[in-house]
C-alpha cells in the first residue's frame, strides 16, 4: 500500500504507486477545502434569508477578509514548507526547529495585522463604494472576524504542518468538525427565538437574533475551537515533529527565519495584490447596484465549492513535492506535479459541469430574491468554462510552492490579474453589467492556466537547492 514514507526513505515507486498515494492524499484535502467554503457557502445561505441588503453587506468586505486571511495564511507557507523538506529529509528535530520559530512568527505577524484590520474597519466599507444603508452592517462583520485572526492563523499554521508531514486526515476531520460547529452556533446566534414545528410538535428554538454579526461570532467560535483541536494535535500528538517531551530553543534562528523570509514574501506579496485587485473588482461591482453585489457575492462562493477541490489537490501536490525535493528525488517530484495537475483538471472539470447544471438550484438555496438568482445563475454559467483552466493554475502552483519556487508564480499571477482580468473588467462592466464582469475573470483564469502548464511542463520550476542542503542539518 502506497505510503509518503516511500518517499523518504528512498523507495522505488511505480506509476499505480504515485496515483494512489496522490489521491490518499487528496481526498482529506479536498473534503477539508470543501468543508471550509461549506462555512461560507451556510453563513451566506442563513444571512440571504434576511433581505438584500444584509447579503450586500456581507459581499462588500469578503474579498477584504480574504485579504488579511491570506496574509496570514501565506506568511505561514514560509514555515510549513521548510518542515515539508525536512521531513522528507528525515531531519525531525530541524522540522521542530522550525515548527517553534513559525508558532513565534505567525502570533506576531497576525497580531499585527489584526491591529491594522480593526483600525480600519469602520472606513473600509465607505472605500469600497457602499451605501449608507449596508456600512455599518458591514463594519460589524468585518470587525468580529478580524479581531480572530491570530488563532485564525495557528489553524493555518498548525494545519499546514500537519499537512507537510503527511497527515492531510486529521486536518480534513477537524475542517468538517469546524463546519458542523459552523451550523449549529449560526443556527441560535444569526436568528432571534422562534417556533418550529418538528415532527408535528411546535417547539420553541431560541435564539440571539444578532444577524450579520451572528454570523460572525459563529464562524470565529468554530474557528477557534478547531484552531485549538489542531494545535493539541500538532504539539501533543504527532510522532513526527510533537514538541511535547522534546525541548528546543525558541530563540530566533537566523537560517530558518531567512529562508521563510523568502519563500513567504513573493506569496504574502501577491496574495495581497490578487486581493487588492478582487477589492478593485467589487469597486467596479459596486456602482452596479444591491442586487449586482449580493449576485457577485453569492456567485464566488458557489463558485468556490467547485474550485476548492483543486486547492485541495493543490495541497497534497505540495506536500508530495515538497518531501520529495526534500529526499533530493528531483524526477519524482515532477512525476508528482504532473499527476496532481492532471488530477487537478479532470475533478475541476467535473465540478465545472455540475455547476453549470444546477446553477439555478444553487442560487435559489442561497436567496429568496429573484433578481439576484437570476442574475447569479447567470455568471455561474459563464464561470463554469474556466473552471479546467483554473485548475491547472491551482495546482501547478502548489506544486511549485513545495520546491519553495515561489517568486515566478507570484509573478504570473500577479500579471494575469492586474493585465488581464480588471482592464477587461472595467471595460465590460458598464456595457454588460456584472456578466461583463464575470466574462472578463472567464478569460483571465484561462490566459493562467495556460501559462502555468507552461512553466510546469518546461521544468524550469525545479532545481537542485544549495540553500537547502546548508540548511538542513
Amino acid at each position: 500500500m502506497a505510503d509518503i514514507s516511500q518517499i523518504q526513505n528512498g523507495e522505488s515507486m511505480t506509476l499505480r504507486d504515485q496515483l494512489a498515494l496522490t489521491i490518499k492524499l487528496s481526498l482529506p484535502a479536498i473534503l477539508a477545502q470543501l468543508s471550509s467554503i461549506l462555512m461560507q457557502y451556510i453563513d451566506a445561505a442563513m444571512v440571504g434569508r434576511l433581505g438584500a441588503n444584509d447579503s450586500a453587506a456581507i459581499g462588500l468586505v469578503s474579498t477584504s477578509l480574504w485579504l488579511f486571511w491570506g496574509i496570514c495564511g501565506a506568511m505561514t507557507n514560509g514555515f510549513t514548507v521548510q518542515v515539508a523538506h525536512r521531513i522528507g529529509a528525515k531531519d525531525e528535530e530541524g522540522a521542530r526547529a522550525v515548527l517553534r520559530q513559525g508558532v513565534t512568527s505567525a502570533l506576531i505577524f497576525s497580531s499585527i495585522v489584526s491591529i491594522i484590520a480593526l483600525l480600519i474597519s469602520e472606513s473600509l466599507p465607505v472605500w469600497l463604494g457602499g451605501g449608507s444603508e449596508i456600512c455599518g452592517k458591514s463594519t460589524s462583520y468585518f470587525a468580529i472576524y478580524v479581531m480572530a485572526l491570530p488563532m485564525l492563523t495557528m489553524n493555518f499554521l498548525a494545519g499546514g504542518m500537519l499537512r507537510s508531514v503527511g497527515n492531510i486526515k486529521i486536518v480534513g476531520i477537524l475542517n468538517v468538525l469546524m463546519a458542523i460547529l459552523d451550523v449549529i452556533f449560526n443556527f441560535f446566534l444569526i436568528f432571534s427565538s422562534r417556533m418550529e414545528c418538528i415532527f408535528g410538535i411546535d417547539i420553541e428554538i431560541p435564539g440571539a437574533g444578532l444577524g450579520l454579526r451572528g454570523a460572525a461570532l459563529g464562524t470565529v467560535l468554530a474557528e477557534i475551537i478547531t484552531a485549538s483541536l489542531m494545535c493539541y494535535v500538532l504539539f501533543s500528538r504527532q510522532k513526527e515533529i510533537r514538541l511535547k517531551g522534546h525541548s528546543g530553543s525558541w530563540k530566533p534562528n537566523r537560517n530558518i527565519l531567512s529562508r521563510a523570509i523568502k519563500i513567504s514574501t513573493p506569496l504574502t506579496i501577491e496574495h495581497a495584490v490578487l486581493c487588492g485587485a478582487q477589492v478593485m473588482v467589487t469597486i467596479i461591482v459596486a456602482p452596479l447596484g444591491v442586487v449586482a453585489i449580493a449576485a457577485n457575492a453569492f456567485g464566488i462562493t458557489i463558485e468556490s465549492l467547485c474550485y476548492m477541490p483543486g486547492y485541495g489537490i493543490g495541497e497534497a501536490a505540495m506536500t508530495l513535492t515538497g518531501q520529495s525535493y526534500g529526499a533530493k528525488r528531483y524526477d519524482l517530484a515532477k512525476r508528482f506535479g504532473y499527476i496532481t495537475v492532471a488530477m487537478g483538471i479532470f475533478v475541476m472539470t467535473i465540478m465545472g459541469l455540475i455547476m453549470y447544471l444546477t446553477a439555478d438550484i444553487t442560487f435559489a438555496l442561497m436567496t429568496d430574491v429573484a433578481a439576484i438568482r437570476q442574475i447569479g445563475a447567470e455568471v455561474l454559467r459563464i464561470e463554469a468554462y474556466a473552471e479546467p483552466m483554473f485548475a491547472s493554475a491551482i495546482v501547478a502552483y502548489g506544486v511549485m510552492v513545495g520546491v519553495g519556487d515561489t517568486l515566478i508564480p507570484a509573478i504570473m499571477n500577479f500579471g494575469s490579474i492586474w493585465l488581464v482580468r480588471i482592464p477587461l473588467a472595467a471595460i465590460f462592466a458598464p456595457i454588460m453589467g456584472l456578466k461583463g464582469v464575470w466574462i472578463a475573470m472567464c478569460i483571465e483564469l484561462c490566459v493562467r492556466g495556460t501559462v502555468f502548464l507552461y512553466r510546469l511542463v518546461s521544468g524550469k520550476w525545479i532545481k537542485p537547492s544549495k540553500e537547502l542542503s546548508q540548511t538542513i542539518k
